[in-house]
């Protein structure tokens, strides 16, 4: 087949790639991407947003068991699991059609296939019609991660489920055992536990949601555990026995090792990065710990070639990927205003009931930094909004440089704290003070008075505790 000539060429679709190929010929650069499977990648099809989708379905069937509280009346509750994750399904294939058609208006070229380079600045992809050669003087490398897989603990998809698994489940778990508590395990563990499996969460951590504050991690396991879920911390799952519809897990804690029987497990162990059969080595791309070693404007060390994303290391957040995406470009097509992704400016999400999300240093980190540091909290039991909401349980915590007023940090726990933290991430990204935060005026009534009111409490100033 003949070769064909681009500026840039993107391996992987997913919210950095398809991103980068964006931002990039919006800039004038003549630009392609390569997908082996969905334009979308794992974010948009089998991750971020079918999972929000779920989540969604188990927060109305929460709330309508609680319809009496609200005054309402609502008998026979009950969930049809096919019709939940169809629902899923369809949000996310209609977010995969619309990535396609952005690569139209865009007029970026789409090659479907498995990508390969066989040289500096050449791409070739194999395709259902044969093999396809893309030359480029740019080339970004946004081919993302899979879910870690650990030996004795592989998925099966009957009893053993990765987070896709659980995406479209078999069947409802009675007695489920979910492998790991970071964002994606404490997601399903919430999912499914509301929805009435009896569920188990094991750590090897000595806490839940190990990236996050201390102080909100101790608060979400409180929450989970009245919620009818057991929390094991500081626990490993050594071994599984799988018979005929039954699983047997060893987990040792305190060094003694106890026998579970489940009926489903959910492994949700880290990721790895996909950089398998690229041909990365032979270029002399720097590899460690299946992730792509780049500097701070994710250059990979070989002229010309980038890596974005979760190839590219953590955090591993679809809203990193993008923003690595849109700068490279810029990069690539010369605009001399291009500044690093700071992962300290990242906030990080977690959709579970109660919801989490941070921004920033965590109190410990800022001390281990050696801050002198201004602590302050607010519950959401002083809140109008959230007792009008019905959702009196939660916390805002800021941490702040007590020397220079920077908002160091910032950590919450409860409803809606996902859409919250993003008013800290721009104080953040335009270096406010606690004074800049204490002259705001939050509108009244809101949850966002709560970021208000952690703030003039760090300072001694609180009005409503």
């Amino acid at each position: 087949m003949a070769t064909q000539e681009f500026d840039l060429v993107v391996i992987g679709a997913g919210p950095g790639g398809y991103v980068a190929a964006i931002r990039a010929s919006q800039l004038g650069l003549k630009t392609a991407i390569v997908e082996r499977e969905h334009m979308g990648g794992i974010c948009l099809n089998w991750g971020c947003i079918p999972t929000k989708a779920m989540l969604r379905s188990s927060e109305v069937f929460h709330l309508m068991h609680r319809a009496k509280e609200f005054g309402l009346k609502a008998d026979g509750i009950d969930y049809d699991l096919d019709a939940v994750v169809k629902r899923s399904r369809a949000v996310a294939k209609q977010l995969n059609s619309g990535v396609g058609h952005l690569m139209k208006k865009n007029k970026v070229a789409v090659v479907m296939g498995e990508a390969t380079l066989p040289a500096k600045g050449t791409v070739s992809v194999k395709t259902e019609k044969g093999t396809e050669t893309l030359k480029a003087k740019n080339i970004i490398l946004a081919t993302g991660a899979r879910a870690r897989e650990l030996p004795g603990l592989e998925a099966d998809g009957d009893l053993v489920w990765t987070y896709k698994h659980a995406l479209v489940p078999p069947r409802m778990p009675k007695k489920l055992l979910v492998i790991g508590s970071g964002a994606i395990g404490i997601e399903f563990a919430s999912f499914y536990n509301t929805l009435g499996s009896e569920t188990t969460v094991v750590e090897v951590m000595d806490r839940i949601l190990p990236v996050e504050d201390a102080e909100i991690s101790a608060f979400a396991k409180k929450s989970f555990t009245k919620q009818g879920m057991t929390i094991m911390e500081k626990a490993m799952v050594k071994q599984l026995d799988r018979g005929k519809g039954t699983i047997t897990a060893h987990i040792e804690t305190g060094g003694k090792v106890e026998k579970h029987t489940f009926d489903t497990v959910i492994s949700a162990v880290g990721i790895v990065g996909n950089t398998e059969g690229l041909g990365l080595e032979a270029l002399g791309v720097k590899i460690d710990r299946s992730h792509v070693v780049t500097d701070a404007y994710c250059r990979t060390g070989v002229e010309g070639l980038y890596a974005i994303g979760d190839i590219a290391g953590a955090p591993w957040l679809a809203h990193k990927a993008s923003h690595e995406g849109v700068m490279v470009a810029e990069l690539i097509a010369g605009k001399n205003d291009v500044h690093p992704v700071k992962p300290e400016s990242i906030a990080g999400c977690t959709y579970c009931h109660p919801q989490v999300a941070s921004v920033g240093y965590s109190e410990a980190k800022a001390k281990e930094l050696g801050f002198d540091i201004k602590v302050g909290r607010f519950p959401f039991i002083g809140n109008g909004k959230a007792i009008a909401l019905g959702e009196p349980e939660g916390m805002v915590k800021t941490v702040f440089d007590a020397k220079t007023g920077e908002l160091l940090g910032a950590h919450m726990v409860g409803a809606e704290v996902t859409e919250l933290i993003q008013g800290y991430v721009v104080g953040r990204t335009l270096e406010t003070t606690e004074e800049d935060l204490m002259h705001t005026v939050f509108p009244h009534p809101t949850l966002s008075e709560m970021m208000h009111e952690s703030v003039l409490d760090a300072y001694d100033r609180v009005i409503h505790i």
